[in-house]
């Protein structure tokens, strides 16, 4: 008899939790995804295509997470796998307390079941949270191996919110690329900062395929980075882990699922921001790393903005706009339009909330502590054109774009706006580059000549 299991996700963990542990293994029989964080996901299915037809030739619905105790009652549900991450840890044991009353088992898959092995070396990118600054982490390790004459592909954690069977796996080394496959604003604000710089990204849902694909890919590949998504563990192996700490939420690396794994597994922990957080806070988070992972390397990290026309800030009613993600789930209260903001003397921080509408709205809804800083929503067309909208409602002098994309690419927005961008700089010894020298030298890897740095 097969155990019937619903997998609790979002979207991405959950689907590779599926394609790891479950696909095929006919001890299991998953009857459903539920699905949270991200809007208008619920309702679909994930396709027998990537299911496997042999086992699931209907596919496999996507629920609501809110039916979950009727759905374990419905469906006769022994297991619930619980497969999202940026989650603080009273709710992933209320939900553990939800799903045992209801009967069944709550249970984790770690790294064990769900790694990956590569043929190539594997370096990977974590956070203790969304909005540490994975991205800008991960295109530093990029430029810095690429100096050294290697050549690198990154993987990107996913975000599959399309046509599922035509996501299975994406490659994107032009801006073209991101139009060709639809992807939404956030997709877009993870993998335009690579393509821009001329380096190759993959993504999907199938990430034994996209593995497969990144290591043969047509332009070369001789070192993986994994660029990992939320606060998630890596889907491959690992060969340097390099996790990332936000002392602006100091003790969140040791409250959050799956962080504090992030945050035990690293090689290497860059604690970045620390030109704009208090010396108590980054006080904190040494601390708490040193107790949970001594072993860790620590590179004290800034991301040190830079900004269009900044004198165009001053005296000026700002609309500021940052990453949908940081401030939805990952409950930043300030980013770096913000910093540009204060630093370049606006007169105002336009509340976005009285001006927002249709789905933007609902985000404010679902999402109350926001404050007066607006979202980059964008998960689908509708979202996208709401964004629109709320941004030329308001009575904004200037709109401030602290996301890692040309926003005015997507939207048409008629204000006079300045985008932020934002790299990461290490301060002291030791830094990235003295360590992935290290790391080259022991998997004796050798590029060109180093590139002289301009």
């Amino acid at each position: 008899m097969r155990r019937n299991v619903i997998i609790i996700g979002a979207a991405g963990r959950d689907f590779h939790n599926f394609n790891t542990f479950f696909r095929g293994n006919s001890t299991y029989n998953v009857v459903a995804f539920t699905a949270a964080q991200i809007p208008d996901i619920d309702g679909r299915k994930y396709p027998p295509q990537l299911a496997g037809e042999d086992l699931y030739p209907n596919g496999i619905p996507i629920l609501a997470e809110q039916n979950l105790p009727n759905l374990i009652q419905e469906l006769n549900v022994q297991d619930c796998v619980f497969s999202y991450s940026d989650v603080p840890y009273q709710r992933v044991m209320g939900l553990s307390a939800i799903v045992n009353a209801a009967g069944a088992n709550f249970m984790l898959l770690g790294p064990n079941e769900t790694m990956l092995k590569s043929t190539k070396p594997i370096i990977a990118v974590g956070a203790t949270r969304t909005g540490c600054g994975k991205s800008q982490t991960s295109r530093r390790i990029i430029e810095i191996l690429m100096k050294h004459g290697l050549k690198v592909v990154a993987v990107r954690h996913p975000m599959p919110y399309g046509d599922l069977v035509a996501q299975k796996v994406q490659r994107f080394a032009t801006i073209e690329d991101l139009q060709r496959y639809k992807c939404t604003i956030e997709e877009m604000e993870e993998y335009e900062p690579h393509v821009v710089r001329g380096n190759v990204i993959y993504a999907g849902v199938d990430y034994e395929a996209i593995l497969r694909a990144a290591e043969n890919d047509p332009n070369g590949c001789d070192i993986i980075l994994w660029d990992g998504g939320n606060n998630d563990f890596p889907f491959y192996k690992p060969d340097l882990m390099i996790g990332v700490a936000d002392p602006h939420r100091p003790g969140h690396e040791v409250s959050y699922y799956p962080g504090e794994v992030v945050a035990r597994i690293a090689d290497i922990i860059v604690i970045n921001k620390i030109d704009t957080a208090c010396n108590e806070n980054i006080l904190t988070v040494r601390q708490n790393i040193a107790r949970i992972n001594p072993k860790a390397i620590i590179v004290d990290g800034a991301s040190p903005l830079t900004v269009e026309h900044p004198e165009l800030i001053r005296g000026k009613k700002a609309l500021v706009v940052e990453d949908g993600p940081t401030l939805t789930h990952g409950e930043m209260k300030i980013g770096a339009g913000v910093v540009a903001a204060l630093k370049y003397g606006a007169s105002e921080l336009i509340d976005p909330r009285p001006y927002a509408v249709g789905k933007i709205a609902d985000t404010f809804r679902m999402y109350p502590n926001i404050g007066t800083l607006l979202p980059a929503m964008g998960y689908g067309e509708q979202q996208i054109k709401d964004l629109e909208t709320t941004i030329n409602n308001t009575p904004a002098e200037v709109v401030i774009i602290g996301t890692p994309i040309d926003l005015n690419r997507v939207i048409k927005i008629k204000k006079p706006t300045i985008k932020i961008g934002y790299d990461l700089q290490e301060i002291g010894h030791p830094n990235l580059e003295e360590l992935l020298i290290s790391f080259l030298e022991q998997h004796h890897l050798k590029g060109k000549s180093p590139k002289a740095c301009c």
